[in-house]
């Protein structure tokens, strides 16, 4: 009796090593992905990983094997692509099908971030990870009762916050020109600031053509948080991640990009201003004369006005684009000036 029971209690420690080899292979194969979805989208790395080991049983279920489906993502109407049945909640339900695992991660980021009852998620701090599982749960993610503390588990056991925090400090390191606002910190105020003078810009053009060096367009923006129309904002260098100064500047990445109005941007592709809370309906000048290559959204960036109001005082869409020499009206007007403007 004794030696059946010690067998039993060698097979289940055997078992359990080799469950355990198994996630941390799986941990090993996709933490990176894991970590360039936090910072392309804002998922919490933990979280990412702890659901693809439980929906894909850690990369060796069924639907895994004939859909590299890592995260049970279900068709939904929207799905164009390749799809698999499979049995689930149901008999026979249509799951999505992947070209790679990566494709699969990119999707579960995707899913997640473009639907409106997942909004609240990412007002969470990303290293909360029993607010993020708990919330997975209220929010249909899952209907298995136990869902958020297996997660919460597997995080725990493996440490897989570790990655959260791995992204949060790398993507913190790159975040240039920018400066956490201390309670006593003097914010600087400044007006609509504009570049350089066309014949200074000249000049360097020149000088820089005959060293064979792209100019860089200049600007008088400080290098700390100041003021534009009486709203916090900072000037932040192309290369900058947004979830990153967000996390530094202790908002939710959500609500940085409310702020500036702007979706789908992981990465800032050029310099620009940034602000760090909502703009003002209404602008410090009448209005703004246009100038080269202006958008609607950068003269609003520029004035500390919202896209919103600037289109309403001017009776535009949101896809006009001024030309040079275009007055864009900062405050409300007659609505047959705009209308005239807009011609």
């Amino acid at each position: 009796m004794k030696k059946y029971i010690f067998i039993c209690c060698l097979l289940i420690t055997l078992n359990a090593a080799a469950q355990r080899d198994k996630v941390e292979l799986y941990i090993q194969r996709f933490n990176d992905i894991a970590i360039k979805e936090m910072i392309r989208t804002g998922v919490p790395a933990s979280i990412t990983l702890a659901q693809g080991i439980l929906e894909s049983q850690s990369g060796e279920s069924d639907l895994v094997k004939r859909s590299n489906n890592h995260f049970g993502i279900k068709c939904k109407p929207e799905w164009t692509g390749p799809r698999v049945f499979h049995n689930d909640d149901e008999k026979g339900e249509c799951f999505r099908v992947y070209p790679t695992a990566e494709d699969s991660y990119k999707d579960h980021s995707d899913f997640l971030r473009t639907r409106s009852h997942y909004d609240f998620l990412f007002k969470l701090d990303p290293t909360n990870y029993e607010a993020w599982a708990k919330g997975l749960k209220k929010a249909g993610y899952a209907t298995e009762k136990g869902y958020p503390q297996k997660l919460i588990k597997l995080i725990n056991e493996y440490q897989l916050d570790q990655y959260t925090k791995t992204t949060l400090s790398t993507t913190a390191n790159n975040v240039t020109n920018t400066a956490i606002l201390q309670p006593t910190a003097i914010i600087a105020v400044y007006p609509p600031i504009e570049e350089k003078e066309e014949e200074e810009l000249a000049v360097t053009t020149n000088s820089s053509i005959k060293n064979n060096i792209a100019p860089k367009k200049t600007n008088n923006y400080p290098s700390t948080v100041f003021l534009i129309n009486q709203t916090k904002v900072i000037f932040a260098n192309e290369g900058t991640s947004l979830l990153a100064l967000a996390n530094q500047q202790k908002i939710t990445l959500s609500r940085l990009m409310e702020f500036n109005e702007i979706s789908n941007i992981e990465i800032l592709d050029e310099d620009q201003l940034i602000y760090l809370e909502m703009k003002q309906k209404k602008g410090i000048n009448d209005f703004h004369i246009t100038k080269t290559n202006e958008s609607l959204h950068s003269i609003a960036q520029k004035e500390g006005v919202r896209l919103e109001s600037i289109l309403l005082y001017n009776n535009l869409q949101k896809n006009f684009k001024p030309i040079e020499g275009n007055k864009i009206y900062l405050k409300p007007i007659n609505i047959n000036q705009a209308t005239a403007n807009k011609k």
